[in-house]
């Protein structure tokens, strides 16, 4: 939820709320997880890494807890709240007596400045010291960012001192990274120093959240398959077409010694002291999307509820959970799916692009429209046998209105519907449903099981994803895609899940069409490649940048810092 989304200029900002909060010592924050002092590596006021022996530790004994993935319908580019959603939730678990652990994502820069600003939560449901977590928090992504960039440079300067790789520069799959949003970077060219500064050669840089090292360590489970996941990463190919590998390149250690520290969870709490873990941080429209293994593993020993997020809506962050993540051991036993009034009137007015004045104006006839959407993203969560309730983030200037026929839909539908009120009233407006997803997460309703075999090809994964997720009446392979997927099967990563890379506006591919169109429409697929590292092949259809841009007027215009190191603006 962005500073627009607060209601009102009388409103606080999430900032000032903020700052207005009295905080736990995170000592005490870690003792209710039953963390000592020297279990923590504080990193500053209010934030502390989790010691590597402490991991290795709580993980090799532990009981597990119930895991309650939150997810959305298709939100506006600003987003519905689902931060907001999961914050809220972890405090009202907490609010009804349980013991409730947070775990969401690490802010990228790129987005903090640029349309969405801050990915800590609002209002009165916000992981802190915001300041911290939106801006360079513990420095993990400056050290991805970093280690990323350590493969770009030793590749180069393989192929400078003699190329006994016989790298094809033709063939380097490795973009260079920066945590931002800078779309003259998408294409560039380098080495025009003469011969001193290697061959010309186009490239191009991804932000550090599309990098394969985010997905690797996301997705590593301890720094020994770290290291192995690293090692075995694809960077470019030889003359005969075989694959260069970071382990060719011989700096894994490296990169892994950059990474170690990164690799820890970041212990800290919401805005009433509830235990949050947040850490990593990959898109979900380009990779799997959702928080690291090792803090998600950590919430399940230490706490009696996770609630973990999944990055934008259930056609990306859900079905890639389902069919990637849960594969390591953290399958979902609940489901939240988030959802909202302006979200629902986005898909019923079917504006591209956006116009937010619209949006605030009362119609419920219009969210009434959009609610095919909403009806999507619940069957995607029914066919992994999840039960789930939908959860309504209330705005302030949404009607009385618009939010009961969100409601009337749903109990038509036969949806549990709660509405909440977390972003005004934190764990107490989110009590209803803490009680309703624990519930649902004790239940043993659920049959979890992810949607297509991993023995199955390639071309088959992908078109389950796009039938039985997206909702096309079938796939259409480029012939270049076609050749990709031939190879990659020769190559041995037949057996590997599928990660599609597609656009968050819509369920479709075209970023234009709203609501939820079904079987009008097939999927196009253009390219294919192993991220060999991460453990899944990316499918890219439509066209997905791995490079935002900044908007026309993109928030960082408003952020600023007094004198007395002050920041205001920033959300």
């Amino acid at each position: 939820m962005t500073s627009d989304d607060t209601g009102g200029d009388d409103a606080p900002t999430d900032m000032e709320i903020a700052r207005a909060t009295e905080t736990r010592p995170i000592a005490d924050v870690a003792g209710d997880l039953g963390l000592s002092q020297s279990d923590l590596d504080p990193q500053g006021k209010g934030i502390a890494k989790i010691e590597q022996d402490a991991i290795q530790r709580t993980l090799s004994d532990a009981d597990e807890g119930k895991l309650i993935l939150v997810t959305g319908t298709t939100a506006t580019p600003k987003g519905a709240g689902k931060t907001v959603t999961t914050v809220g939730l972890g405090q009202g678990l907490n609010h009804i007596g349980e013991r409730g652990v947070v775990a969401v994502r690490e802010p990228s820069l790129g987005p903090v400045f640029g349309i969405k600003g801050g990915a800590a939560g609002g209002g009165h449901s916000q992981v802190l010291p915001m300041e911290d977590i939106n801006l360079h928090f513990t420095g993990d992504l400056h050290a991805l960012t970093t280690a990323h960039n350590l493969v770009s440079a030793t590749l180069d300067t393989k192929v400078h001192y003699g190329n006994d790789l016989d790298v094809d520069v033709d063939e380097v799959s490795w973009k260079r990274a920066l945590d931002m949003n800078d779309r003259a970077l998408r294409e560039v060219v380098v080495g025009l120093g003469g011969s001193t500064n290697g061959p010309p050669r186009e490239e191009g840089f991804q932000i550090t959240a599309a990098s394969e090292v985010m997905a690797v360590l996301c997705l590593a489970d301890s720094l020994s398959d770290l290291k192995a996941r690293l090692a075995r990463t694809i960077v470019a190919y030889d003359s005969a077409g075989d694959p260069v590998t970071v382990d060719d390149l011989g700096i894994q250690g490296a990169m892994a010694m950059l990474l170690k520290d990164a690799l820890r969870p970041n212990l800290v709490q919401t805005i009433e002291g509830t235990p949050a873990f947040v850490h990593g941080g990959p898109f979900a429209n380009i990779a799997h999307g959702t928080n690291s293994l090792v803090a998600d593993k950590l919430g399940l020993a230490l706490g009696d509820y996770l609630v973990t997020e999944a990055g934008f809506a259930a056609d990306l962050g859900f079905e890639k959970f389902g069919n990637i993540v849960s594969r390591r051991g953290v399958a979902p036993d609940a489901a939240v799916l988030t959802t909202a009034v302006r979200s629902m009137k986005y898909h019923g007015l079917e504006m591209w692009p956006v116009d937010y004045d619209r949006l605030k104006e009362p119609d419920a006839e219009a969210v009434q429209a959009g609610m095919t959407n909403l009806d999507h993203h619940a069957g995607i969560i029914e066919q992994f046998g999840v039960p789930f309730v939908v959860a309504i983030n209330r705005f302030p200037t949404d009607t009385d209105a618009e939010i009961q026929a969100i409601i009337d839909h749903c109990e038509r539908e036969g949806y549990p519907v709660v509405v909440s009120n977390a972003f005004a009233d934190g764990g107490a407006g989110a009590a209803d449903l803490a009680e309703t997803a624990k519930d649902l997460a004790d239940s043993e309703q659920g049959d979890f099981e992810p949607l297509y075999g991993i023995e199955e090809d390639l071309t088959e994964k992908i078109r389950t994803v796009a039938t039985e997720v997206y909702g096309a009446s079938d796939v259409h392979f480029t012939e270049d895609a076609r050749e990709d997927l031939e190879r990659l099967e020769e190559q041995g990563y037949g057996d590997m899940p599928v990660c599609l890379s597609k656009t968050q506006h819509s369920t479709t591919d075209d970023p234009s069409r709203k609501g939820a169109p079904a079987l009008d429409w097939t999927l196009t697929v253009r390219e294919c490649y192993p991220d060999a590292g991460a453990g899944f092949v990316v499918v890219l259809t439509g066209d997905v940048l791995t490079m935002p841009g900044l908007p026309a007027e993109p928030a960082a215009e408003g952020m600023d810092v007094d004198a007395d190191g002050n920041v205001s603006g920033l959300f």
